[in-house]
This record gives structure tokens, C-alpha cells and sequence, in this order.
């Protein structure tokens, strides 16, 4: 008996100790309320010939309408995974938005995808930060799903890179810290052939 007890809290003390140095388990251990997981900002690039295949996807926008993978066919994407209750998602909007207008019209679109939400609620958060393009509403987690299996969005905020051709072409985990970050992974993207 005394064995069985004895490996069975070893056990357990390895698996403490294995989430102890994950900043994202010590987050979630923490206890400390403030319900979202926060990355580290840290940024990871995929070179082109290791992107694999074009990740498909579909929602609904704030506004009613439909979204598809489709509608961004040939065009380098944002996307940003946020809500509207998230501290590091309303840092980073004004960075987001001024990227916006910088690309438009350029063959670069930006969109949000709201994890947690109401459509009311998204608008709401659009009008304090003046963001103008859409983002689709995603309580039911389908567009974290369509990416899950390439670079998920692990954290909130998380933005994606869409190369041309569908695929994700790199990955920020958590706030932006520097609206120069994503500018250079957009211009990398949109040099790149199509």
C-alpha cells in the first residue's frame, strides 16, 4: 500500500513539475480570474515550402453576414482572435486598425474573430476602436477548430498571417507588442509569388 501511495504522489509531483516552467499552465494554475490565457507575444514563422495545405473556413460576421476562406482567395490575411473583455485585445486594437488602413486596398485584408462575444458586443468594441473591418463571431469555436491542426490560436489575442494561398504563414501568440512585427510579416507575405 505504502508503494502504490508512494509512486502515485511521484507521479504527481512529475507532473506538477513538468507544467511548472509552461508559462500558459502557470497562468491557468494561478487562479487569478482575469479569464484569458495570455501569450507570450512570441512570433513564429512557417517558410513556405512547410505550410502544408490551405485551411478552409466559414462564419458568420458581427453584422449577419457570411464568411468564408473564400472570400480572401489570392489576398495576404489577418487574422485576430480577441473579445471584447480581453485587456492585451483592446492594447493592441489601435495597431490592428492602423495596419488596416495602411494595407487597404493593397491586396491585404484583416479579419477579427471573436471567440467569446455577442454580435452586439463586437460592434460595441468596434466603435470605441474605431475598427473597420469585420470580425466573425466564433462562440462555438469553429474557426478555432479550422486552424487547430496547423497553428492553433492558443492564447487570446492571437494573429495569424494567411499567406496567398490560404495557408498560415506565421503566428502571434498574444498581444502585439510592435505594430512592426506584423507590418514586416504582411510585406514578406504579399512579396511572396502567388
Amino acid at each position: 500500500m505504502r508503494v502504490a501511495v508512494a509512486a502515485t504522489l511521484a507521479a504527481a509531483a512529475l507532473l506538477l513539475a513538468g507544467c511548472s516552467n509552461d508559462p500558459l499552465a502557470q497562468q491557468y494554475l494561478a487562479g487569478n480570474s482575469k479569464n484569458y490565457i495570455a501569450g507570450d507575444g512570441s512570433v513564429t514563422e512557417i517558410t513556405a515550402a512547410d505550410r502544408g495545405a490551405a485551411v478552409s473556413f466559414a462564419g458568420t460576421d458581427q453584422a449577419g453576414n457570411p464568411v468564408s476562406s473564400g472570400d480572401y482567395a489570392g489576398q495576404v490575411l489577418v487574422l485576430n482572435f480577441w473579445y471584447a473583455g480581453c485587456a492585451p485585445c483592446r492594447a493592441e486594437a489601435p495597431a490592428l486598425q492602423a495596419l488596416n488602413a495602411q494595407y487597404d486596398g493593397q491586396g491585404v485584408s484583416f479579419l477579427g474573430v471573436n471567440v467569446r462575444d455577442q454580435a452586439s458586443t463586437a460592434v460595441s468594441f468596434d466603435d470605441t476602436f474605431g475598427i473597420t473591418y469585420p470580425s466573425v463571431i466564433d462562440t462555438d469555436g469553429a474557426l478555432q477548430l479550422a486552424f487547430s491542426g496547423t497553428v492553433a490560436a492558443n492564447a487570446v489575442p492571437t494573429t495569424l498571417v494567411i499567406d496567398k494561398q490560404g495557408r498560415v504563414a506565421a503566428r502571434i501568440l498574444g498581444q502585439l507588442q510592435d505594430k512592426s512585427i506584423l507590418d514586416t510579416l504582411i510585406k514578406s507575405n504579399l512579396a511572396e509569388a502567388s
